[in-house]
């Protein structure tokens, strides 16, 4: 099997590493940082919480140049080894915990967070085919493609303080509206929806 090539891009004011066994990040999700780092300026205390955090651009962009400090989780045992090089190389590696984990098997009970940024998969299982260069544990949504965001949603249910903030990242507008129940059943209220160039945010408060 072929050694994955290792390549960089710069995401705002970082230097971030990949290679083709991750998923490349996107150049237009820095908007979720910018838009998650805004909303830090108004958030409780607490630490930040990234699932399904890939290489780590878009927490570490909503951190950085904050005091505020970032649990960055993800499935891939690759992604986080390159996000822990992310973090270190961009001098931020004291403000970044990296952990290797399913959704499932976090231990939400253990501490509270002040704001949460996910971009799960979002790909319905049908359409992987179309993103070949794209490895499918992180894009394949399920047969709605909400399956991980569904997971998303619960955790940032489980463990935001009051006052605390999920955005969130879905593939269309119609996959946000889907989402509508599963944020209420968490006690999360849909604050506000904003296109990306490819891509959904969704802003939901806690109660």
């Amino acid at each position: 099997m072929p050694e994955s090539t290792v390549q960089q891009m710069t995401f705002g004011p970082l230097t971030i590493t990949y290679d083709d066994s991750v998923l490349e990040p996107r150049p237009w999700t820095r908007a979720q940082s910018l838009w998650a780092r805004k909303l830090l300026d108004d958030a409780p205390a607490g630490r930040v919480l990234e699932l399904c955090a890939g290489v780590g651009h878009i927490g570490l962009l909503a951190v950085h140049g904050t005091d505020r400090s970032i649990v960055c989780v993800d499935l891939s045992p690759r992604a986080c080894e390159l996000l822990g090089a992310n973090a270190a190389a961009n001098a931020m590696a004291g403000q970044v915990e990296v952990v290797h984990s399913d959704l499932a098997r976090l231990p939400l009970d253990e501490e509270r967070f002040a704001l949460v940024v996910a971009d799960p998969p979002w790909v319905p299982t049908a359409d992987i085919g179309r993103y070949p260069a794209d490895p499918a544990l992180a894009i394949d949504g399920g047969p709605q493609g909400l399956d991980v965001a569904r997971a998303c949603v619960r955790a940032a249910g489980a463990c935001l303080v009051a006052g605390g903030t999920l955005v969130l990242q879905v593939g269309t507008p119609e996959q946000a509206a889907a989402l509508a129940p599963d944020l209420e059943a968490a006690g999360l209220a849909t604050a506000e929806v904003r296109a990306l160039e490819r891509g959904t945010l969704v802003r939901a408060d806690r109660h």
